[in-house]
């Protein structure tokens, strides 16, 4: 195993503080991986909501202190003590505790379980690979699923939710890039020509207040893609087309679904539950297809690039809802 050029690394650490978290930034000691494990050069790693909620230690999604955050990186292989493995390896780690119950990707090195480690697909460089990141894989997935329960292009416009956001923008790119009709619910008419620029053919509104509760309106989406949950989520089961496919993996407005059974009985609608936590088998088929859809360029549009150093910045912008696609941190 080849010696390392430096015994320290820069991460941002977080630390219990009464019932809150606080990070700081900290010099760590480098550790060899154990038979199983391996040693990430860190490249690029990314800001997600959820990273953003465990820096300042709200929904107990973090429960022991002190952790690295970051439930996403791409990297070069240092060291490895597993054989599937070997030094400049090219890397995504995504899921399976890390940033939560394992350190995570908001450092210069990341030591992880060889069996959470996947190669870098072909076709996505580790710039682009940590744009797509946790958010892109669950928009990647959303669609996968969605294909797999009868959803396809020729059936009509697939809507989504919190259009501005990570996911929500990752998904406007990907749908579009696979030939579908996309139109993008946000609550922020300002970005209209951002989110027509990632391949939006319309965009509309949130949902009002007084919406209509009828349990079934006019149908108007064959798929949609909701972070948002709540009462959004609800509308969207009345509004599906005939044989409409949902894919719901957020709950920004909520974890209460009030709704009825018409739209499913009378619709044959389809309601997915998206967990971005899948096996290994999963996730590198849909990021293969991630691969072979994503265009760079328009990656390049929904990324902004940070210095690690800028991170307790963003992680408070993201968090008060101020940042729009993808935040991307260079660990150079």
């Amino acid at each position: 195993m080849q010696s390392l050029p430096e015994q320290t690394y820069q991460a941002f650490r977080l630390h219990a503080e009464g019932e809150r978290a606080a990070g700081r930034f900290e010099r760590l000691p480098i550790t060899a991986p154990q038979a199983g494990q391996v040693l990430i050069r860190v490249r690029y790693s990314s800001i997600n909501y959820k990273d953003a909620l465990a820096s300042h230690g709200l929904n107990a999604i973090i429960r022991d202190f002190p952790r690295v955050g970051g439930i996403d990186l791409t990297g070069v292989v240092e060291q490895s003590a597993d054989a599937r493995w070997k030094s400049g390896d090219e890397v995504i780690v995504h899921g399976f505790g890390i940033g939560v119950q394992t350190d995570g990707g908001h450092a210069q090195y990341a030591l992880v379980q060889a069996d959470h480690v996947m190669a870098l697909p072909h076709g996505l460089s580790l710039l682009d690979a940590a744009t797509v990141g946790v958010a892109g894989y669950t928009a990647g997935l959303s669609q996968y699923c969605m294909e797999l329960n009868g959803l396809h292009p020729a059936m009509g416009s697939v809507l989504v939710t919190g259009a501005t956001g990570g996911v929500g923008s990752m998904a406007i790119h990907l749908l579009a890039a696979s030939g579908y009709e996309v139109t993008a619910m946000s609550g922020k008419p300002s970005e209209a020509v951002y989110l027509e620029g990632l391949g939006a053919r319309q965009i509309i509104g949130r949902i009002a207040a007084d919406a209509d509760p009828k349990p079934l309106l006019k149908g108007q989406w064959a798929g949609a893609i909701d972070s948002v949950g709540g009462d959004t989520l609800a509308w969207l089961t009345r509004t599906m087309l005939p044989e409409g496919v949902i894919a719901s993996f957020g709950n920004a407005a909520g974890a209460q679904l009030n709704t009825t059974v018409l739209p499913f009985i009378l619709r044959g609608i389809k309601l997915l539950g998206i967990n971005a936590n899948s096996p290994m088998a999963t996730r590198e088929r849909v990021w293969q297809r991630i691969a072979e859809t994503a265009n760079s360029e328009q990656l390049g549009a929904l990324r902004h690039e940070i210095a690690l150093a800028d991170l307790p910045t963003w992680l408070d912008k993201t968090l008060n809802g101020q940042v729009r696609g993808r935040t991307v941190i260079r660990m150079d």
